[in-house]
């Protein structure tokens, strides 16, 4: 099994701006001055919206560097460049609230990615509509918050979440087949930092029966696509998606079956990247650095 990274010795910077020449070298410079060792470094240029990304993961050599050494240090540049940038120690758990109704596969898988290392991330609560997983949540230690949501109760639901969030300082919030649809203030309150997991017959076949819909339809694909969540429902930027095969003989409980693995699968990479500052929202769409 591979290290993570040293604390407080390694260390991401992400960043954005307008493109220009000499930004590399500015980047560069300034991991020089502050004795950073570049481990990995990822850019992108987007020429149709002339937009410069940039992920540089880095450690120090020098003992006495710190966080906010570095930020103060970056701050000239960012200014000079017009960069929009966030750095982070790399070590650092991502503070994950997981919301679940009545579907747990990707509420398990992500709980034992997390309890194996596998992920780097903290989960300090788990939030649902429905009490069927909490047994589950108690298994792990993890408090369970049942919060019951009615088209009378919403607003109330709602606040309470976004308490939770403030209480508990929630980096990413990530609705594992959550199945209430948010409001448009929530989401613009949540906005870059909840992901949402979908299969991926939308908007074909809708409703609670996509799959039985989907093999009425002999569809030969299954997937899922997880994306960040927006007002705009189902259409937020995109994260990662993927696709099994399917054949005729395969009924509606098979087709099930494949698309809870995928839907698992796709969360799990979609929560690893963005817990690992791998994601970089682009207008509607995203830039992953994988």
């Amino acid at each position: 099994m591979s290290l993570g990274p040293t604390s407080g010795r390694e260390f991401v910077l992400t960043l954005s701006c307008p493109d220009r020449s000499g930004l590399v070298h500015a980047v560069t410079g300034f991991l020089v001055r502050h004795s950073g060792n570049i481990q990995e470094s990822q850019q992108f240029d987007d020429r149709l919206k002339d937009r410069f990304f940039m992920r540089v993961h880095f450690d120090v050599t020098d003992p006495a560097m710190t966080l906010e050494d570095l930020k103060s240090g970056f701050a000239p540049v960012a200014e000079a460049y017009r960069i929009s940038w966030q750095l982070y120690e790399a070590s650092t758990p991502t503070r994950t609230l997981i919301m679940v109704s009545k579907f747990g596969h990707c509420l398990n898988d992500l709980l034992f990615r997390c309890r194996t290392g596998a992920l780097n991330i903290e989960v300090p609560a788990i939030v649902s509509n429905h009490r069927d997983f909490e047994p589950l949540a108690e298994s792990y230690g993890i408090p369970f918050h049942h919060v019951p949501v009615t088209r009378e109760t919403k607003p109330e639901a709602e606040a309470r979440l976004l308490e939770l969030v403030e209480e508990l300082d929630i980096d990413l919030v990530v609705l594992a087949r959550y199945m209430q649809i948010l409001s448009n203030d929530l989401c613009k309150q949540l906005e870059g930092r909840a992901i949402n997991i979908h299969h991926s017959f939308l908007p074909s076949f809708k409703g609670a029966r996509p799959y039985v819909q989907a093999h009425e339809r002999g569809v030969k694909l299954v997937g899922a696509t997880a994306h960040y969540v927006t007002p705009d429902l189902d259409e937020g930027p995109i994260i990662e998606q993927d696709v099994v095969r399917v054949s005729h003989s395969q009924g509606p409980d098979s087709l099930v079956a494949l698309g809870r693995d995928v839907e698992a699968q796709v969360l799990a990479r979609a929560v690893e990247w963005h817990s690992q500052s791998r994601i970089m929202v682009n207008d509607n769409r995203t830039v992953v650095f994988r």
